[in-house]
């Protein structure tokens, strides 16, 4: 199978939904899933987190992730949706394999 040339979610979804799915996962497995640097992934979840989509208590030497559902999409056409509308999507597509 070809890989694809273009995606439908960008890696910012795709970071949010590892989060969400494991608020407990390493950036650098983060990274190996999505197929990007681990320092793209730092980059991104401080975007999210300072977008409000996300924030983090440090437990012991790692770090336990919060997505906050509640909050819009950002593009004018989505953002009549919150967040967990599509990760509740997404997850739910996961979880039936």
């Amino acid at each position: 199978m070809e890989t694809a040339s273009w995606m439908f979610l960008t890696n910012h979804s795709h970071v949010l939904l590892c989060i969400a799915e494991n608020p407990g996962i390493r950036l650098r497995d983060v990274a190996e899933k999505v197929g990007i640097t681990e320092r793209a992934v730092q980059r991104i979840v401080a975007e999210l987190e300072d977008g409000g989509y996300l924030d983090h208590d440090r437990v012991g030497r790692r770090n336990h992730y919060r997505v906050h559902t509640d909050l819009p999409l950002r593009h004018p056409l989505e953002n009549h949706l919150e967040v967990g509308a599509i990760l509740n999507v997404l997850m739910s597509k996961c979880e039936r394999g």
